[in-house]
């Protein structure tokens, strides 16, 4: 029962980087840089949940990952960044009811933007994970971590397309795999003017040795810019099988300074 508990835990984890690296509300990130001296602040959060069983008895999770993501252009073509991660889980099952809350591990990075030309880009996005998390809670890792990924955008008013390609090494202290890989894509569209709608869609390595199927996901969202430096977003994320969450709700803000 214990290790079924710390799984539906690190479950809540999984979105949360991901989550962060990108223009919110999007999982799939783009090769955009903020420019030399150029600064900018995201903070958002995800609110889901998740339904399984375990032969006839039901477990029912919900979560809640309030993340930020601090990042600085140091030329006109890479940045640097942190994410940092709060991570709130109530796993009941069996009439028992078990929480964990805590700092999760946190993420430091540097996107560097190595092609453009006719409005195609490319970036890579190297990136190394701080076990700042308790791993006895299920709220990290216990080791640190390091990966990759791999970024494409291409732009035609109104549209822009994103794909990603990564890869993330999991060193770990709680039985998970080690090798994950991400791969997605995603679409803007700008309806209005300031106002975007946003689809993503992508397939995850399961961390759980149990299971041989990966994690695949819908999200469709909104990005409305309040002023030429600041947004606002509204997502909502769907599993497409079942180690994925049901749903979550992704609201944030971008603010660029």
């Amino acid at each position: 029962m214990y290790n079924i508990i710390i799984n539906c835990i690190v479950c809540a984890l999984m979105l949360a980087p991901a989550a962060a690296w990108a223009a919110l509300p999007l999982i799939t990130d783009d090769s955009y840089t903020q420019g030399k001296g150029k600064s900018q602040l995201e903070l958002g959060a995800a609110y889901n949940g998740y339904n399984s069983s375990e032969g006839s008895v039901a477990i029912n999770e919900t979560d809640l990952v309030i993340f930020s993501t601090l990042t600085y252009g140091i030329t006109n073509s890479v940045d640097i960044f942190i994410d940092l991660f709060y991570v709130w889980s109530d796993v009941q099952r069996e009439g028992s009811n078990v929480t964990a809350d805590g700092i999760s591990d946190t993420v430091l990075g540097v996107k560097w933007r190595l092609f453009e030309k006719d409005r195609l880009s490319f970036a890579v996005k190297p990136v190394i994970i701080i076990p700042t998390g308790n791993e006895e809670k299920g709220l990290g890792g216990g080791r640190i971590d390091y990966g990759a990924y791999f970024i494409l955008t291409k732009e035609f008013d109104p549209w822009a397309i994103h794909a990603n390609l990564g890869y993330i090494r999991n060193e770990n202290e709680i039985d998970q795999r080690n090798d994950l890989w991400q791969a997605s894509l995603a679409t803007t569209y700008e309806m209005v003017k300031d106002l975007k709608l946003c689809a993503d869609i992508g397939a995850i390595t399961n961390k759980d040795k149990t299971s041989e199927v990966e994690r695949s996901y819908l999200l469709v969202g909104l990005i409305y810019s309040v002023k030429e430096n600041i947004d606002t977003s509204l997502g909502v994320k769907f599993g497409l099988n079942n180690p994925e969450k049901d749903w979550a709700l992704l609201p944030g803000v971008t603010y660029r300074f």
